[in-house]
C-alpha cells in the first residue's frame, strides 16, 4: 500500500471510508444542532433534522476552506501521509464515534478525528510527526471553545432577560419560539461550516500524497460537495440517544434559553471557523447549555451528567488515537 502506487479502487475505498465518517459525524453531531429546538418543542424531531441538515449542506457558501487546509497540512507532516495513516486515522475515529454514539455520550466526532490523525501519524513517524503549530491551538480549542459559548450564552441570557422583564411570558415564549428558528439555523451553519471541513482535510491530503492535486495542497469543489452531502445526509437519521442527553439531561430549557444558547455557540463556532481552528461543535454547544442554565441558578444543571460529558472530551483524542495506532499497524503490514 505504497502512496505511491495506490491503485484506484483502494484510493476511492479511503475517500468512501472518509465520507462514511463524515456521514457518522452528521448522526453523532445532529444533536448539536437540533437538542435545543427538539427539547423546547419548537420544532418535532423529524421537521428539526430537515432544518438543520439543509443548513449544514449550504454553508461552503459562507465559509472559506481554512479549517480544511490547517486538518490537511497543520497538523502531522504531509510528507508522512500514506494511506495507512489515513485508514489508521479514520477507522480510530470512526470506532470511538460509534462507541460514544451507542452510549448516548456527546463527545467530540472532531476531536476523535485529529486524535486519530495524530495517532497514526505517530504510529509511523514518532512524536516528530506531529505539527504542534497546528495542533496547539486546536488543543487549546477544547477549553476555550466551551468556555467561550458559556460566557456568550450566559450574557445573552441576562439581556434578554432585562429586556423582556416587562413582557407578558406568554408572548416572550412566542417571540423566542421564532427566533429560535433563526439561532437553530445560524448554529446548523457553524456546524456544517467547521466539522464538514475535517472531512475535507482528510480527503484532500490523501489525494495529495498520492500527487493528484499537483505541487500545491487545496481542496477540489467535488470533495467540498461531497462530504458537505455526507454530513447532511448523515443530519437526517439524527442521534437521538444524544439529543436526550444534550437537550434534557444537562438543563431544562425554554425557548429564549435555547435560542441564548445556539446564538452563543455559532457566533463561537463562526470565529473559530474563519480563523481556521477545528473546535468541537459538541463542546461548544454543551458550554452554552450549561451557561444559560446557570443563569437561572447553578442547581438547575445536572453537573454529574455535565461532568461524564467533559470527562469523555479529554478522553476522545488520545482513545482514538490508540485504536487509530493500532489499525494503522494492521494497515501497514499489508502495504
Amino acid at each position: 500500500m505504497n502512496a505511491a502506487t495506490l491503485s484506484l479502487p483502494l484510493l476511492a475505498g479511503l475517500v468512501g471510508i472518509a465520507l462514511l465518517f463524515d456521514f457518522l459525524n452528521g448522526i453523532h453531531d445532529s444533536a448539536n444542532s437540533i437538542a435545543t429546538v427538539v427539547s423546547t418543542r419548537v420544532l418535532k424531531p423529524h421537521y428539526a433534522v430537515a432544518w438543520a441538515a439543509f443548513f449544514n449542506f449550504i454553508a461552503f457558501f459562507f465559509f472559506g476552506l481554512h479549517v480544511a487546509k490547517t486538518l490537511g497540512s497543520g497538523i502531522v507532516l504531509t510528507s508522512l501521509v500514506d494511506a495507512p495513516v489515513i485508514f489508521g486515522a479514520l477507522m480510530g475515529a470512526i470506532t470511538w464515534n460509534v462507541i460514544t454514539w451507542v452510549g448516548g455520550i456527546p463527545s467530540s466526532s472532531s476531536h476523535a478525528l485529529i486524535g486519530g490523525l495524530v495517532g497514526a501519524g505517530v504510529a509511523k513517524g514518532g512524536i516528530v510527526a506531529v505539527l504542534w503549530g497546528g495542533l496547539g491551538p486546536t488543543i487549546l480549542a477544547i477549553v476555550l471553545s466551551p468556555m467561550l459559548g458559556f460566557v456568550l450564552a450566559l450574557v445573552l441570557v441576562f439581556i434578554t432577560t432585562w429586556l423582556a422583564r416587562r413582557s407578558i411570558p406568554a408572548r416572550v415564549d412566542r417571540t423566542f419560539r421564532r427566533l429560535q428558528l433563526v439561532s437553530a439555523s445560524l448554529y446548523s451553519l457553524g456546524h456544517g461550516g467547521n466539522d464538514a471541513q475535517k472531512t475535507m482535510g482528510i480527503i484532500a491530503i490523501l489525494l495529495y500524497s498520492q500527487g493528484i492535486l499537483g505541487h500545491d495542497f487545496y481542496v477540489p469543489l467535488w470533495v467540498v460537495l461531497s462530504c458537505q452531502s455526507a454530513m447532511a445526509l448523515g443530519t437526517l437519521l439524527g442521534g437521538w440517544r444524544i439529543v436526550h442527553t444534550m437537550g434534557s439531561k444537562i438543563t431544562r430549557l425554554t425557548p429564549m434559553q435555547g435560542a441564548c444558547a445556539e446564538t452563543g455557540g455559532a457566533i463561537t463556532l463562526f470565529a473559530a471557523t474563519w480563523l481556521g481552528i477545528p473546535v468541537s461543535t459538541t463542546h461548544t454547544i454543551t458550554g452554552a447549555i450549561v451557561g444559560v442554565g446557570s443563569a437561572r441558578r447553578t442547581s438547575a444543571v445536572r453537573w454529574g451528567v455535565a461532568r461524564s460529558i467533559v470527562f469523555a472530551w479529554f478522553v476522545t483524542m488520545p482513545a482514538a488515537g490508540l485504536v487509530a495506532a493500532i489499525f494503522y499497524f494492521v494497515a501497514a503490514k499489508f502495504a
